[in-house]
């Protein structure tokens, strides 16, 4: 399959590691694409608006016949759709799966499907089991994400039921499932269960709530890493949030409709500022953004760059954004003619963003610095992977005179001058498990940047 490369330039805040992001066409002929996902093998399963899913495989073909189709059952354009797609922890043994849509009359439906018992390519279309039916009283900010959480539990972003302004202030409203982030146990219970630690089991306010305050979370997803929570919320007039928690606080209010990001919008019968938890970023609207779509945590080993860094873009912006976990931003350039509306993350933690105007699904790159390019200068390092040294040999009148290992967190972790002009030996031993950058500075003053494995 043909592919194409369209870098995108992206500089880095703090300590900088060079990098440039490109995007690789990987699988094209999608209708509206809104979700990418995968279950626990190579396959990436793509959701179309529409009604049907895709599987996109490992080569960058798309299978002819869909993965299942609900076009019959729902209603789309717009913000209305089939919107989400998880697949159960253990879909490798019980063939789970579940979908987030909009049905013919606009509500929101939560839905349990199960794969083929004789074609793995292919869902059981009528083994549907309604867990959730929310009505929706406008045609907007339904949210649409479902995804579980490193507790085995379903989260489901819910939209605070559109209009402008939260007009019914439902998100701020403890008995309305609109404006939350709701949390449901799909293995107990009928349809399901209660988590007994939800926020408001026992008392006051509805069992599946697990945080309120949310405006349109239209995408969220869980750093497979460490569990913490993320979620972008789509602002109003000014402003889009970045939020980042841990995946164990519960019953946190995220502010809206009293707050959009952290300026006050509508404070009327609101709680305490104080009470409430606000963005760790937020991006505004003067800046071309209008509607955030969040993506993941990169957890890839590809790309050591990206390690730590939070993808987002946003609907009217056609740029990729990072944030780190102090909320730095930094932005590629503007990627024109694209409207990138979900990302993915494949088995491996590697990452992907659809376009829904042009129907393509791109692979994330940093075409700067991959593990399969060790060799970017006159030097060569070796063995690599290492143990307790490595060596550095010079070929040509440029030499070493100075190393520097950082760990992919950017805290230098080793350094020494050299002068050898044939070759150098940089002791590794003190040096943990894993995947470092090799700063070589050479007798001209030029830096040549290394990967460097640790075994």
């Amino acid at each position: 399959m043909k592919k194409a490369l369209l870098p995108l330039m992206l500089l880095v805040t703090g300590i900088c590691f060079s990098q440039t992001v490109a995007l690789e066409s990987f699988g094209t002929g999608f209708s509206s694409p809104v979700e990418i996902t995968h279950a626990g093998d190579t396959r990436l399963f793509v959701v179309e608006r529409g009604g049907a899913i895709k599987i996109l495989n490992a080569n960058g073909t798309v299978n002819p016949t869909p993965f299942l189709n609900l076009s019959g059952i729902i209603s789309s354009g717009g913000e209305r759709g089939l919107l989400g797609l998880a697949f159960h922890p253990n879909y490798s043994t019980n063939g789970f799966f579940y979908v987030n849509y909009t049905n013919t009359a606009g509500n929101t439906v939560i839905s349990r499907y199960s794969v083929n018992s004789g074609n793995p390519d292919v869902a059981n279309a009528s083994s549907a089991s309604i867990l959730l039916t929310i009505t929706q009283p406008y045609s907007n900010h339904n949210g649409g994400s479902v995804k579980f959480g490193p507790d085995g539990y379903l989260y489901i972003g819910m939209g605070d039921g559109g209009s402008g302004g939260d007009p019914e202030n439902r998100a701020q409203n403890i008995n309305e499932l609109l404006g939350k982030m709701l949390r449901i146990d799909v293995n107990n219970g009928t349809p399901y269960g209660i988590p007994a630690n939800n926020p408001y089991v026992g008392i006051a306010g509805a069992d599946e709530i697990w945080a309120i305050g949310v405006r349109n979370p239209w995408k969220f997803s869980f750093n497979r890493s460490n569990g913490d929570l993320w979620i972008a919320d789509v602002g109003q007039n000014n402003f889009e949030e970045i939020n980042k928690v841990s995946s164990t606080q519960a019953g946190l209010n995220y502010g809206w409709r009293c707050y959009e990001g952290n300026a006050a919008y509508n404070a009327t019968g609101c709680a305490a500022q104080s009470t409430m938890t606000f963005p760790l970023a937020v991006t505004t609207h003067s800046a071309g953004n209008c509607s955030i779509t969040g993506g993941y945590v990169y957890t890839g080993t590809t790309y050591p760059n990206f390690q730590n860094k939070y993808f987002f873009t946003d609907y009217c912006a056609s740029k990729i954004g990072m944030v780190d976990n102090s909320g730095n931003i930094t932005y590629s350039a503007n990627f024109s003619g694209n409207s990138f509306v979900t990302f993915g993350e494949d088995n491996n933690g590697e990452l992907y963003v659809g376009s829904i105007n042009n129907g393509t699904i791109y692979k994330i790159k940093d075409s700067s610095l991959g593990t399969s390019d060790f060799s970017k200068t006159a030097f060569t390092v070796y063995p690599n992977p290492a143990r307790a040294e490595i060596n550095i040999k010079s070929s040509g009148s440029n030499f070493p005179t100075e190393v520097t290992v950082f760990d992919m967190n950017g805290k230098q972790v080793a350094f020494q001058k050299t002068q050898n002009p044939e070759l150098n030996t940089i002791k590794t031993s003190h040096l943990a498990t894993g995947l470092y950058l090799l700063h070589i500075m050479d007798n001209n003053g030029n830096t040549a940047t290394h990967k460097l494995a640790i075994e």
